[in-house]
């Protein structure tokens, strides 16, 4: 195997992976500033999209992690040059996945009220809630498999597919809002924050229809269903079980910071919405070289390199560095304009503008956390994942926000909480990673 882990190396994959993992906060942040600027009831309608998208990205993390696990085994064996043994794993994950989707709609669409109840949404933002989110999660099962077949990609060492698919997506869906929402005099009637939830949903179909297409001509991989079972399916899914309880962990975070933003008040949850979509846009463009780092530490471990993982991970925390800085820095310079981008709302905007450095302050931190996160993932490393997560939401996250809440902090309560949570979960990736492979580097 090539000794070099090379910057251009490692951009080659990193770039399409970031162009393609933005596209799906992107999808969120255009849903988010298209509702904010309407002329009936905006503030309503943002808030809630904000709690509806909270919900939703919960489901397709929780199941969506068929991505990682996907990745992780396939990279794995094609660094062991052993890919033949694993050609029907993908086929058949899509399929116990999309499954379970199915039976996630059945089970939630009934109860959309009183889910949305429990987010503490009451009112008109209730009812906005139940009607955004029964078209939005039609969906769900669309966007699993295209999670799925990019895990696929991954693992063969291939981000520009992904890419090509994303922004189909993400060119659809920004097109399609701004002519369901608003409507065009004459022809088009405005849908208002049902016409967002129809632009996702054409969006996601059209996003697995390609996925389906270039998975089929462009690799080796089946899409057809086969039977026994492959070898390696009881270590996916005990790999999802893992990720899994962790995800579960991760929402217990986003569930709780949304319900005491939104108990604060319209405005606040407004806020929060529009500050946690630049949180996951900062996360999903770091998400580039966490995916690097995730395809190639899977590769070299198949390939039982431990001195290019330890090259490769000194690398990655120099760029993760950078960019984490790089965004703090432009978010610093365009930090009112963005602001006015979705709302126009005073006293939206005056909640928002008072938490939003610390968003930024906390963005090296998260390139850190999110990259060596992506890292274990492409070890296969999951159950150390799950335990790590669950350790830095209940005793961290989760009191620290109960006790900066009864001190009367409200958003910044939310928000420093959100940051020390970063902080303990990427500095103990990084010390593990560093005794795990650093003593082998060394004796090579």
């Amino acid at each position: 195997m090539n000794s070099t882990i090379s910057f251009k190396h490692i951009n080659k994959l990193a770039i399409p992976a970031l162009i393609s993992g933005v596209s799906e906060p992107i999808l969120s942040i255009t849903d988010t500033a298209i509702v904010g600027n309407m002329d009936v009831n905006a503030t309503e309608s943002l808030a809630a999209v904000g709690i509806v998208g909270a919900f939703i990205s919960m489901l397709i993390w929780v199941l969506g992690q068929t991505r990682s696990a996907i990745s992780s085994i396939v990279s794995q064996y094609v660094g062991a040059n052993q890919l033949e043994d694993v050609k029907t794993l993908p086929s058949q994950a899509i399929f116990i996945i999309t499954s379970l989707s199915v039976l996630i709609i059945l089970g939630t669409f009934p109860f959309a009220e009183a889910i949305f109840k429990l987010y503490n949404a009451s009112g008109l933002i209730l009812e906005n809630c139940v009607d955004y989110y029964r078209i939005r999660v039609l969906g769900f099962p669309f966007t699993l498999f295209t999670i799925a077949v990019f895990g696929a990609f991954r693992g063969l060492q291939n981000t520009y597919y992904p890419m090509i698919i994303a922004l189909i997506g993400t060119f659809t869906n920004v097109v399609l809002d701004v002519v369901l929402v608003y409507g065009i005099d004459g022809f088009i009637s405005p849908m208002h924050i049902k016409g967002a939830a129809y632009s996702s949903l054409i969006a996601q179909a059209l996003m697995a229809i390609f996925s389906a297409y270039y998975l089929l001509k462009k690799t080796e991989i089946p899409l057809k269903g086969t039977f026994p079972f492959n070898k390696e399916i009881e270590r996916f899914l005990l790999m999802i079980l893992n990720l899994f309880v962790r995800t579960l962990a991760l929402n217990v975070t986003l569930y709780y910071a949304n319900a005491f933003s939104t108990s604060y008040g319209k405005q606040y949850i407004a806020a929060y919405t529009i500050a946690i979509n630049f949180w996951f846009l900062g996360a999903f463009i770091v998400d580039g070289y966490a995916s690097a780092g995730n395809i190639l530490s899977g590769k070299l471990l198949g390939a039982n390199r431990p001195d290019l993982l330890i090259k490769l991970s000194n690398k990655l925390i120099k760029y993760g560095i950078v960019v984490g800085m790089i965004l703090a820095v432009v978010g610093a310079i365009l930090y009112y304009p963005l602001g006015t981008i979705f709302s126009n709302d005073p006293e939206v905007l005056n909640q928002f503008y008072s938490i939003f450095w610390i968003v930024l302050a906390m963005q090296p931190f998260c390139a850190l956390a999110f990259i060596f996160d992506g890292m274990f993932k492409g070890l296969g490393m999951m159950k150390y994942l799950r335990n790590l997560l669950l350790i830095s939401t209940f005793l961290v996250f989760v009191p620290l926000l109960f006790w900066l809440d009864s001190l009367d902090l409200k958003l910044y309560a939310v928000f420093i909480a959100f940051t020390a949570w970063i902080i303990a979960r990427g500095i103990p990736l990084i010390l593990k990673f560093r005794s795990l492979f650093l003593p082998s580097a060394q004796n090579d």
